[in-house]
Order: C-alpha cells, then structure tokens, then sequence
C-alpha cells in the first residue's frame, strides 16, 4: 500500500448484540486486508455491558485498526452510526477517509467484499454510494435494491393483488435481484459504501429517523444531488437481519417504524402527498384484509397494523415536517423518483 491508496472508515453499530458485532468486527478485518483505513464498533448505549465485553475483546485480539466506542446515548440507527463517522473524521485528521462503509453488526463480508465495492467506487466516479449482495445464513439471497417510495407502490405493497402488482409493475418497491452491476434507486444499510465527498455536499443521516427509512432518505438526497446507486453484484455479504431490531418477532409493528414513513414522506412530498398515499395504503390494505377474511387465510400484516397507521397518518392531516418539498428530478429535471435499473 501507498500513502495515495484509497482509505476506508469502517463503522459498525451494536444494540446489544456484543459478541455478534464481534463476529462482524472479525469478517470486516479479513475484508479490509490490504485496505488503508479503520474499523470503528460504536456501541449505542446498550447499557448491557456490551461496551466493555468487546473492548477488552478487541484488546485480546489485538486488532490494530480496530476501536471500540461508547456513542452515550440510543438516538437510533442514523444518529449511532454518525457518531462513528464523525469519530472516524477525528481520528484521520491528516487524511480524513476517501469512503465510510456502514456494515450492520449481523452482517458478514465475504473476502473481497470491501475490495469489489471500494474498486467499483475508484473507476466509477458517477457513484457515490455502492451496496452488496446481501444473502441470508440460509444461502437465500436477500433484497437490498430498491425504487423509491410513492403513491402507487403504497397501494400496490398494501392490496397484494396480482391485477394491481401487473398494472404497477414499475412501480414496485422491491426490485428483483439483480444478476449483475447496475444502478437502482436506493440501497439497505446492511452493507454500504459511501464516498465521504457526497457526504460532505448532502450530510450524515437525518437523525429526526430513529428506525427505518433513514438510508432511503440518505440515498435520495445523492440521487437528487446527482449521484448514482450501484448494486455491486460481486460483492457478497451475509446477513442475518432484525436481530438488533426484533422486527421479524414484533405482533405489533413499532410507533417508531410508523413515525418513520410518516417523516420520510412529510420531508420529502409535502403534506397532501403523504396524507394521499397514507390513504391509498389503507384503502389497498382494507381490500386485502377483507379478501383474506373471506378466503380464512391469517392476517399478513402485524395486528392493528391499519388502525396504527390511520392513528398515525392523522398527524399528516395537521401538521407538516417543517421543510421546504423536494422536487424528485435528477439535475437535467428527468424524474428519477421510481430508481429504475439502468
């Protein structure tokens, strides 16, 4: 390596996940071999003893390039791993990280993930941020690309109605996996790469998100600043998934996952936008639900979940984010909102 060698601030956020993050700490060095740069565990308060178990931890491994840090406080997903990315800027003050690579703590790089996600940033400078292939412990591959959220893909993700899905095709959230490179709307936090001069034109995370949404948020700000969202197909990550957050055992979907969208689309379309995709939602989910009544099927969203949500889309009816709308163009005023693959 030479001094002219690209760096890497690794950051990775434990909840009360110690020896997991750990697992994650260890494949992310094996990944950075022959990578300049950092690997900064940030626990997030957990007040479990989290902190101290992979501190002595890492002593005894003697990682070099590896710090754990006590971020003081929970202030969600966005606000931890900022506090590593400012922490990171500190302590590179010669050479502040050409990249910041966010990996979950449940998350695994393969060998060589880093390395295809940092290559693909050299060569390509239209992308700022790179993201991974991310596959379950079961071998199942994992869908990390997306479209941005809308209007339509509410209803359709809400009716589960194959009409409706072929009619708003386009619009789907969830892009089929990719079988090669290419560019898409937005990318999951799991594992992902960012070039630290984007980050610098648009911000860190907006930490008003305390769970979910806040890396679609991040990536929109790039995509209207004019930069690209690759999937990286070679580089391959294994991730568990809601082990931190419990998501997949919650009965009842969590205020704050609702607060999110709610935030998420006030910021970004403005309130009439967000009340009318907030209805469109329930419209299509009133629809499901009465069809898998009438078929005695269960129930596939969280109990309450329709309820929760027109609780909860009231507060769009009356009050705003407080921020100026965003116009969803790309700067040539070609609408980008839906992150078609190219």
């Amino acid at each position: 390596m030479s001094k002219t060698d690209p760096t890497v601030l690794t950051v990775i956020l434990n909840w009360r996940t110690p020896q997991m993050t750990l697992d994650a700490a260890e494949a992310a060095v094996a990944a950075m071999d022959g990578i300049r740069g950092e690997i900064l565990i940030v626990d997030n308060d957990s007040q479990d003893g989290s902190f101290e178990m992979m501190r002595d931890a890492v002593a005894r491994q003697d990682w070099p390039m590896v710090s754990v840090l006590q971020s003081g406080r929970n202030g969600g997903y966005g606000a931890g791993n900022n506090f590593g990315i400012r922490a990171g800027f500190q302590t590179m003050p010669d050479q502040r990280p050409d990249y910041i690579y966010i990996l979950n703590s449940d998350a695994f790089p393969e060998p060589h993930a880093i390395s295809y996600l940092l290559k693909h940033m050299e060569e390509n400078a239209e992308t700022g941020f790179a993201g991974s292939l991310t596959i379950g412990d079961d071998g199942v591959p994992h869908q990390t690309a997306f479209r941005f959220p809308t209007i339509s893909s509410e209803f359709e993700g809400a009716i589960k109605f194959g009409p409706v899905s072929r009619l708003l095709r386009n619009k789907i959230v969830a892009l089929p996996i990719p079988d090669a490179t290419c560019h898409v709307g937005w990318l999951a936090g799991a594992s992902l790469m960012i070039r630290r001069e984007v980050l610098d034109e648009i911000g860190l995370f907006d930490e008003s998100f305390f769970l979910y949404f806040e890396e679609t948020d991040l990536c929109l700000r790039a995509v209207l600043a004019g930069h690209k969202m690759t999937y990286v197909r070679e580089s391959v990550v294994t991730h568990i998934g809601s082990v931190s957050t419990g998501m997949k055992t919650h009965k009842r979907m969590p205020s704050y996952w609702f607060d999110s969208r709610l935030y998420y689309f006030l910021r970004n379309h403005g309130r009439a936008y967000t009340v009318a995709a907030t209805l469109l939602h329930l419209a299509g989910g009133s629809f499901a639900r009465c069809r898998e009544i009438l078929q005695r099927k269960p129930a596939s969203t969280p109990k309450f979940f329709l309820i929760d949500m027109a609780l909860h889309g009231l507060k769009a009816a009356f009050f705003s984010a407080g921020r100026k709308q965003r116009q969803i163009t790309d700067p040539k005023g070609v609408p980008i909102l839906n992150g078609e693959q190219s």
